[in-house]
């Protein structure tokens, strides 16, 4: 492998880390502040793709079209909260994950009955078509470098959104003490329902922007997922400095384990085998390093309650 090679496979996997940021960002914070564990995160993200490949064609923009897609999302994702999930905040962690399960099947039908089963291929802007040579030799797709810049931008935004406003002040409360939060007369139910739809806002984003990488399709959203639990597993549960450092992690092992073990295999034995052989151990990659994470740090790498 080449090094030019070598460095494209880096750009992916930054690339990947940012797109499984923007996931598990969402999805930490919801656990954090609601002890929460969302399994239809991932539909939010699914919905987020299909609203941007519906309004793209009509605003002929694809920028018009996700900046229409996020409130929309974050709407249904209030929606949500507020009809599904508001009664189970007290409840076992299992009710959780039961609820929320059956939300992703939910999903899952209403936009096959709203959309069709087909999948959608959605195309990225004209601007963006092209390539960018970063260094001599190395051209790289235009939209990928844009993921990248919206990722971290976001993570920026969180950031002096949560250590800077005074609706930062409020989740870090929360996610400490909601009882004395609502106490000092917070509205704690209306916090949880603006969280939640933050959170669906970023999982859509993600979504608008992997439409034009990967085919929008039902079901698109489960898949990311268990990479996005991988991440915040990784990172600490309810951090979102650890969910930064997770996803780029997660992102860059995968996709060099993928690029490179076939490669190196093949010195050992013949391509078949080296290819077959390559693509089942790359897949086992990121667990091992959820692993050896857990092993040296059992509440992940920046536990957002030490």
């Amino acid at each position: 492998m080449t090094l030019l090679l070598l460095i494209e496979q880096g750009l992916n996997g930054l690339q990947l880390g940012v797109m499984l940021f923007l996931m598990a960002a969402g999805l930490t914070l919801v656990f954090g502040i609601m002890d929460m564990i969302n399994l239809a995160h991932g539909s939010f993200y699914m919905v987020g793709a299909y609203l941007t490949a519906t309004f793209a064609p009509v605003f002929d923009s694809f920028a018009l079209a996700v900046l229409a897609a996020l409130p929309l999302a974050a709407l249904v994702g209030m929606a949500v909260e507020v009809v599904a999930l508001r009664t189970l905040y007290r409840r076992e962690h299992l009710d959780q994950v039961l609820a929320t399960f059956g939300l992703i099947l939910f999903f899952n039908e209403l936009v096959r009955i709203v959309w069709g089963p087909q999948p959608i291929f959605l195309q990225p802007p004209s601007w963006l078509a092209g390539t960018v040579e970063i260094i001599p030799g190395v051209p790289y797709p235009a939209f990928r470098l844009a993921i990248i810049a919206v990722g971290l931008a976001v993570a920026v935004f969180l950031y002096l959104l949560i250590t800077r406003t005074r609706t930062g002040m409020l989740i870090r409360a929360g996610a400490s003490n909601r009882e004395m939060l609502g106490a000092l007369g917070v509205d704690v139910k209306r916090l949880y329902t603006l969280v939640f739809g933050l959170g669906a806002a970023l999982a859509a984003l993600a979504g608008a922007m992997a439409g034009p990488v990967l085919a929008v399709q039902v079901g698109m959203g489960e898949s990311v997922l268990i990479l996005t639990f991988v991440v915040i597993v990784i990172g600490g549960l309810g951090s979102v400095r650890g969910a930064l450092v997770g996803a780029l992690l997660v992102g860059m092992v995968d996709t060099l384990a993928r690029a490179l073990l076939p490669t190196v295999l093949r010195t050992m034995m013949p391509p078949s085998q080296a290819d077959g052989m390559g693509a089942s151990l790359a897949s086992m990659t990121i667990y091992i390093l959820m692993a050896a994470v857990l092993a040296w740090k059992p509440r992940g790498l920046f536990p957002a309650h030490a």
